[in-house]
């Protein structure tokens, strides 16, 4: 496939909030792949503020975005997210995406279906496969093999107070939608996919969850998560076990904005070599809708 040289990505930020200040504004206005060229909200005062605090132009309007960008990065709830990204597809714009990318499977689906149709590149934000610990624990993990089961536990007050407890769209969907994704993703990444969930069970009043899953080849996989827990620092921990014994992770190292950064570099990748094949790509985002999903079903 034909290379595309890339000097500097231009990239429309859609979103104002917590995240979008702290991690996708300042990430593109820093990187030497993109440009931060336009910030869109529903608030057009957030808007300008984060367009004017890293360099780029607030626009009145969605469209107008798209007309000066090459790119668009979301920060926005997951229902808000799949219609505008579908839109920008259309107009061939490449597009990072937060989990969960939609709301629905049949949302994640059409999704996917345009950016392929579009020939576009995407890549959702896991945030923490892009950090060192988790990708060398990974390759640790997937060149051993034979790991017959694994354990995840995620709990955090983050629903209790500070800079994400206002989220709607966090309290609706709670520990599943908000951590869910990033969860999975890793068990899944580690023990192979995700192809049934054998148990699942939420104490709502906390909104504590419990699942227990089934993976191609055998494996199977608990987790524990709960975002209204009074714990600080929140506790993260996963590890795999089987035949050559138990191995965790110890992912101490890496920020949200450091990881935001090597997505950036394999975004600038993506769009220059003209592969859109990546293993966080929409494809991976409409794969974790599905598991998500059948959670849901389980409990009923």
């Amino acid at each position: 496939m034909a290379t595309h040289e890339v000097h500097s990505i231009r990239v429309g930020l859609v979103g104002a909030g917590p995240w979008a200040r702290s991690v996708h504004a300042p990430g593109l206005a820093e990187h030497s792949g993109t440009t931060l060229a336009a910030v869109w909200a529903r608030r057009p005062e957030a808007a300008a503020e984060v367009a004017s605090a890293n360099g780029a132009t607030a626009v009145g309007t969605f469209d107008e975005l798209l007309s000066t960008v090459d790119a668009v990065a979301f920060a926005v709830p997951p229902a808000i997210q799949a219609d505008l990204a579908v839109r920008a597809a259309e107009a061939g714009k490449h597009v990072v995406l937060e989990k969960p990318i939609a709301s629905t499977v049949d949302e994640a689906e059409r999704l996917a279906d345009k950016v392929s149709e579009a020939g576009v590149a995407s890549l959702v934000m896991l945030t923490r496969r892009f950090t060192p610990a988790v990708a060398s624990w990974l390759d640790g993990v997937r060149s051993t093999g034979g790991w017959t089961g694994g354990n995840a536990k995620w709990l955090s007050g983050a629903l209790l107070g500070g800079v994400y407890s206002h989220s709607p769209w966090r309290h609706d969907g709670g520990a599943l939608a908000d951590i869910g994704p990033h969860t999975l993703d890793l068990l899944d990444a580690a023990l192979g996919p995700i192809t049934g969930v054998l148990a699942a069970h939420r104490v709502a009043e906390d909104d504590l969850w419990h699942l227990l899953l089934e993976h191609e080849g055998g494996a199977t996989s608990t987790v524990t998560m709960c975002m209204r827990l009074p714990v600080q620092p929140t506790v993260i921990d996963f590890a795999v076990f089987g035949e050559h014994g138990y191995r965790d992770l110890q992912a101490g190292d890496g920020t949200p904005n450091e990881a935001f950064s090597v997505l950036l570099d394999d975004f600038g990748k993506l769009i220059s070599s003209g592969d859109r094949s990546h293993p966080c790509d929409v494809h991976r985002g409409v794969h974790l809708q599905k598991v998500l999903d059948a959670v849901l079903r389980k409990l009923g």
